[in-house]
């Protein structure tokens, strides 16, 4: 991987190139790209667009951890926690224009990237099909992502003002249809191993067999979704997807303190002078890993106490309110506000505010953070300290491919080895960082036996369970996996239901769980073609389950 230094000082001076090009509200509408096609950098543009792809995986991971648990929700109304505004900066970045997470010196989305590329590549002698099939995965999986989240996307009309100065939607299943032909031209183009031309790659430092991994990745996840387990099993068969750690897409951050800030994000908020700033860690899933004795819990979470007020530490009004509250009836059975052994964090739709606690609350940790392995010695978190931020945006891992051939495999026997593999995987993969906590004490770190005692447990659990149990066992195993890269969550959710052990929203009646968003506010307000939606109820083409409330189960 390239020096992250170097590619963000890059990304500064694509900001020179292109700053008087931005654009406002609506990115559909004008084109920052204005240079002819031998006056633009291909490289640059590239740079361009996977940062905007990188920062959008970021905010939809963060969207989709938190309505599943996996992070923390912090409204008890769901429609006024997810206003028209939240997908604002995914919808432009994916089209024309928008904040990268670089600095933001420049505002210039994936679609209009690979619109000049395009260009470039038609019209100069220098091969660039390697730019234009990277180009072109990113912007496929971009609209699979628009369509889960709001159920719709721009495609047919897109990146065309002269003709469509206010473009149409396109239905969700017609805009699936067009971003798996984009990856069948992406495959096209990345298969014959073009030359690279010098381009920065992110993400699998300019190797195109692993791009058309991914590219076949993107289509079992799509074939999943959809149901379609003929051409699931077919990409299966053909045995060139992402199968093994060495080849998960994913993110790479730096040390950087400097600007641009090249850290995780995460990290950026949870080591700071005053503590941890960070977003709470859900209380649900720490209290499950607790319960289950997961080895990951001490890579995933850094605790900065060894006990929790209300639960083995006295209550505290200050720094936890609710550690004085009794639980209310919905409540029943779920850990409602402290969760033992010093595990600080916050359940769904707690809204209590910002209390004290930045010195006491769990933190992020190594995984994927690049913050501090929690040898159990306790202590504050701060500048500099653990990995120093150098941790990963994960986008599709090995271990997820194996959840949902276990969720596509037609036996138990097959389901449950499944299982075991993608635990095998993730464990390996979480483990990996410990090293990065050079002050640690790794001898605590969970050893061979207790890592194969683990496994071996669940597998165990989920064979003697039956019905919805055994769903469940298999499913809070894949929220605990995709900690840290949760966009998937939200699709698994609401297609299949489980969990159905998820804790509930603090409000008793917090609305029907969104089966999608409103539509991004700053496309409505400039496309009359728009009407924005009264609430969350809309359905994702592929989601052909009850209407809510009824459906999902936890709420």
């Amino acid at each position: 991987m390239r020096n992250y230094i170097k590619l963000f000082s890059i990304f500064l001076f694509t900001g020179l190139l292109f700053t008087a090009c931005e654009t406002t509200e609506l990115g559909l509408l004008v084109s920052p790209n204005d240079l002819a096609a031998d006056q633009a950098d291909p490289n640059l543009l590239l740079i361009s667009m996977q940062l905007a792809y990188a920062t959008n995986q970021q905010t939809l991971g963060d969207q989709a951890d938190n309505l599943t648990r996996i992070g923390y929700f912090g409204n008890r109304d769901y429609f006024a926690g997810l206003p028209g505004n939240t997908l604002n900066g995914v919808w432009s970045r994916t089209y024309s224009s928008g904040g990268n997470g670089a600095g933001d010196p420049v505002s210039v989305g994936i679609l209009t990237n690979l619109q000049a590329l395009e260009d470039i590549d038609a019209n100069l002698e220098t091969d660039y099909s390697f730019h234009v099939g990277v180009g072109k995965v990113l912007y496929a999986h971009s609209l699979f992502q628009l369509v889960d989240f709001l159920g719709t996307a721009a495609f047919t009309q897109a990146g065309n003002a002269v003709e469509f100065p206010a473009p149409s939607l396109d239905s969700g299943a017609d805009v699936y249809a067009a971003a798996l032909g984009l990856l069948s031209e992406a495959e096209a183009l990345l298969a014959a191993d073009p030359p690279s031309q010098g381009a920065t790659d992110l993400f699998y430092n300019e190797d195109s067999s692993k791009w058309v991994k991914l590219i076949n990745t993107l289509r079992l996840r799509t074939y999943f979704l959809t149901g379609n387990s003929s051409a699931f099993n077919s990409v299966v068969a053909g045995d060139n997807f992402i199968s093994s750690n060495a080849d998960d897409f994913q993110l790479q951050y730096g040390t950087s303190s400097l600007q641009p800030d090249n850290r995780h994000p995460d990290y950026i908020g949870g080591y700071t002078p005053s503590g941890n700033n960070a977003e709470y860690r859900s209380n649900w899933l720490m209290n499950n890993m607790l319960n289950n004795d997961d080895p990951r819990r001490f890579y995933y979470f850094y605790r900065q106490q060894d006990a929790t007020p209300g639960a083995d530490a006295d209550p505290d009004e200050e720094t936890l309110v609710c550690s004085f509250v009794v639980p209310p009836p919905h409540y029943d059975g779920f850990v409602y506000c402290a969760v033992p052994e010093g595990y600080w964090g916050r359940s769904h739709g707690n809204d209590e505010g910002g209390p004290p606690d930045n010195f006491l609350s769990t933190a992020p940790g190594v995984y994927p953070a690049g913050g501090k392995f929690d040898d159990q010695a306790f202590g504050v978190v701060g500048l500099g300290v653990g990995g120093g931020g150098a941790g990963i945006e994960p986008i599709m891992l090995a271990s997820y491919v194996d959840f949902w051939r276990g969720a596509m495999a037609t036996t138990d026997a097959a389901k449950a080895g499944f299982l075991e593999a993608g635990l095998e995987k993730s464990i390996a993969k979480v483990q990996s960082f410990g090293s990065l906590d050079s002050n640690a004490d790794l001898s605590t770190e969970p050893d061979d036996a207790t890592v194969t005692a683990y496994i071996d447990g669940i597998v165990a659990a989920f064979n003697a369970a039956t019905g919805d149990d055994k769903e469940n066992v298999f499913a809070e195993q894949f929220w605990a996996t995709l900690y840290g890269g949760a966009t998937e969550s939200y699709n698994y959710y609401r297609k299949t239901g489980f969990p159905t052990t998820l804790a509930p929203n603090w409000e008793p009646d917090p609305g029907a769980f969104p089966r999608s968003y409103l539509l991004p506010q700053n496309e409505v307000i400039n496309n009359p073609n728009l009407t924005q939606r009264s609430d969350l109820s809309t359905q994702v083409f592929w989601d052909t389950n009850p209407a809510g409330p009824a459906f999902p189960p936890s709420n």
